[in-house]
């Protein structure tokens, strides 16, 4: 069947924005409303009237945009939106030429080097492709590269191509410097007003607005989530700013693995956190968390599967060690003094003979996630695909306590991996030597 191009109402009516006099505009919403599809149309149409022009697309991570941009979304609307524009794509240094001789250069602010090469350009056009995941220096840094004159064409007539930029995003916290600057209308880093607050302009549209181009399933799919991934990717919500967040949305999903492939493992793990719950009734009981991690040859942990279950001994037992042999770990691992002996009962009765490690950590929640907020925030912990239930529990820590509704059992399972895989991170600081008296003469003296 042959896909026609049109734009919704909705999209319409964020077009308007787009064309507006801003220079700045930012579409915001949920997942599948068509933010992407209509700003990399805007780069491509602006391209098309400026022959030689030079344009960007950025994302903090170069293989996010190579997936979802340059073999996505860019072929896509020129197949839709431009049918008969050819158009050359350089798969060595990752641009776009089309016939007027315009470029479109895509590239991840993540990559020093192929950033490096791409910040020495000039641009007429930048877009910032999922900016919650881009910190405020780097967009600044891109944002210097915004300096491209170049001339138009329209109707027989040139006149200047006025520089623009666009930024589409899943509404991150409103702690995020893209709530600041475009609905609060403040400098994100003075906090103070906007000397030219017009030319920052933002536009929210929704999945429910683009109904006709997504699967039929897909809303039904976004309505089951969690409340926080509803707000974010259903109603396009930004969220409320927790006080001393320990893992943010922002972090998980910068370093998210989307598309499965992950590097050889130097070691993976099961990490268990067990509660009481029996096996005839265990319905007002804890979940046992159960989660597999392993350490990649790169040197990051990679979250690859939250097997948590309510259950007793004999059925959780089961599910941990499935877990093992089907990601071939190494060991299974517990807490030493809060249930490690039993989860080692519990894991030899169900499968004889695995490795079973005892980890040493604090009990107080906070003090013991504390550690590795750290090691998200670098990119060093990523999640292979999406753990809605493990992620509200690690976005529920702060660093004046745990503010979830349950236990963090899930979570506290991926701590023992982080733990057992990271063991510098949580080892005990050695107390300095306490100093020795030296025995002065008098001393000496006064023991005669």
């Amino acid at each position: 069947m042959t896909q026609t191009f049109k734009l919704t109402p909705k999209q319409l009516e964020a077009q308007a924005i787009c064309a507006g006099p801003a220079k700045h505009v930012m579409l915001f919403g949920g997942s599948r409303s068509g933010k992407t599809f209509l700003h990399v149309r805007n780069v491509i149409m602006r391209a098309l009237k400026a022959a030689n022009s030079r344009h960007a697309i950025f994302r903090f991570r170069f293989n996010a945009i190579k997936a979802s941009i340059v073999l996505d979304t860019f072929p896509k609307v020129m197949r839709l939106a431009f049918p008969g524009v050819p158009y050359k794509l350089d798969k060595t240094d990752w641009y776009a030429t089309l016939p007027n001789g315009a470029e479109i250069w895509f590239a991840g602010l993540d990559d020093a080097e192929r950033a490096e090469k791409v910040l020495g350009m000039e641009f007429a056009t930048i877009y910032f492709n999922e900016c919650s995941q881009i910190p405020y220096v780097s967009l600044q840094t891109a944002l210097t590269r915004l300096a491209q004159q170049v001339e138009q064409e329209i109707s027989g007539a040139r006149k200047p191509l006025r520089p623009r930029v666009f930024y589409d995003e899943n509404p991150p916290s409103k702690a995020h410097w893209s709530f600041r600057q475009f609905i609060q209308k403040i400098d994100p880093e003075t906090k103070q007003e906007l000397v030219n607050p017009g030319d920052y302009a933002s536009f929210k549209i929704n999945p429910n607005d683009n109904r006709e181009n997504v699967a039929d399933d897909y809303l039904q799919t976004l309505s089951t989530m969690s409340a926080r991934m509803r707000r974010r990717f259903l109603d396009g919500e930004f969220g409320e700013a927790v006080a001393g967040a320990l893992f943010t949305d922002e972090m998980i999903e910068t370093w998210r693995v989307t598309d499965g492939r992950v590097p050889d493992m130097v070691r993976i793990v099961v990490g268990v956190d067990p509660s009481g719950a029996g096996d005839e009734e265990n319905a007002d009981n804890d979940a046992i968390g159960i989660v597999a991690a392993g350490l990649g040859v790169d040197g990051n942990c990679y979250v690859l599967e939250d097997a948590t279950v309510k259950a007793g001994p004999m059925t959780w037992g089961r599910v941990a060690t499935s877990l093992f042999d089907r990601h071939q770990a190494d060991a299974v691992v517990g807490e030493t003094n809060y249930g490690g002996a039993m989860v080692n009962h519990v894991i030899q009765t169900a499968r004889p003979r695995t490795s079973f490690r005892q980890v040493t950590a604090t009990r107080g929640k906070v003090v013991r996630a504390e550690p590795f907020s750290a090691l998200y925030e670098q990119g060093k912990v990523r999640h292979v695909g999406r753990f809605n239930e493990l992620e509200d529990e690690l976005t529920a820590f702060t660093t004046y306590g745990y503010v979830g509704g349950d236990s963090p059992n899930r979570a506290d399972a991926l701590i023992w991996c982080l733990a057992e895989l990271f063991p510098s991170v949580v080892k005990p600081r050695k107390e300095p030597p306490k100093p020795v008296a030296v025995p002065t003469m008098a001393s000496a003296f006064a023991r005669r």
